[in-house]
């Protein structure tokens, strides 16, 4: 499958940076909990490979899981890599040995975290860092100045070439817009959870990329009634039918769906060609 024939088609976030808005989220190619080794790593390197065989030229990941382990085996998989395809990381977070995500936004953090993704991609640049900042579900109210600054200055010295943030509200997008240029922003969005529908819609108008993470609910799965109801109307899954609806609600919005099989991988980008004709799109409107 060309790139041009995904879902979507592409976007561009910035000159020489063009991705397929069906892109891959590498977080589920990490052992249970995102923490450790891969049960079967032979399948993990078989899933990126056949993204890349898919067309898609969009991977998303970060150092942070596994940690470590996800890049290992992005570059086990794709090294050398093809001139098309851009891996987009992010930094901001740390694993501790219970497996939790603390913070870690301090500027000698950020610095060793771009260079721990630069190591394990066997990279000397990076294509997008985002920067996290807030917690899974959200945006927590705090100056991200500091952060975004580090992470500017890292670009300056050009370990990076463009920089995106992540958990972030309206306002903090807005700060770092003040320090660089913002070429995405990756947020917690949904068919039941819209909350940024008035940011994406303002990203949109300036030509800068959404890319929500959890179509289905992420850790607290999606339970929909009606969201079920419209994929059996459809004759397709609940996940195809919150992809597809993703892409049909701005130009601007980027897809990462994660798995670790290769047949839900070859399905979630079938899906995500679903038309949802206009009575469906409201119904499901009535989720949020």
């Amino acid at each position: 499958m060309a790139a041009n024939t995904l879902p979507g088609g592409s976007f561009t976030m910035a000159e020489g940076l063009t991705v397929t808005r069906m892109g891959y989220g590498a977080m589920q190619l990490a052992g249970p909990g995102v923490f450790g080794p891969p049960r079967d790593r032979a399948a993990a390197v078989d899933v990126l490979r056949t993204a890349v065989e898919l067309g898609i030229t969009h991977i998303d990941t970060s150092d942070y899981y596994g940690p470590h382990v996800t890049n290992e085996i992005i570059k086990e998989a794709l090294y050398p890599y093809r001139d098309e395809l851009h891996i987009v990381t992010k930094v901001g977070a740390r694993r501790d040995a219970g497996g939790g995500w603390p913070h870690a936004l301090a500027p000698d953090e950020l610095r060793d975290a771009v260079h721990d993704n630069l190591r394990n991609l066997g990279l000397d640049v990076l294509d997008v860092v985002n920067l996290r900042v807030g917690a899974f579900d959200g945006s927590t109210p705090a100056s991200i100045a500091e952060p975004f600054a580090a992470l500017a200055e890292l670009q300056q010295e050009g370990l990076i070439r463009q920089l995106g943030v992540s958990t972030v509200s309206a306002e903090q997008v807005a700060e770092a817009q003040s320090i660089a240029p913002v070429v995405c922003v990756q947020n917690f969005y949904n068919i039941a959870h819209r909350n940024d529908d008035e940011l994406i819609d303002s990203l949109a108008a300036q030509g800068i990329a959404y890319v929500p993470y959890f179509p289905l609910g992420g850790f607290s799965p999606l339970q929909s009634g009606t969201l079920e109801s419209v994929a059996a109307q459809l004759e397709a899954t609940p996940m195809a039918v919150a992809l597809a609806w993703l892409l049909q609600r701005s130009p601007n919005i980027l897809l990462i769906p994660g798995t670790s099989s290769v047949a839900h991988l070859v399905e979630n980008v079938a899906g995500a060609g679903l038309t949802l004709p206009a009575d469906q799109l409201a119904e499901l409107d009535t989720i949020a």
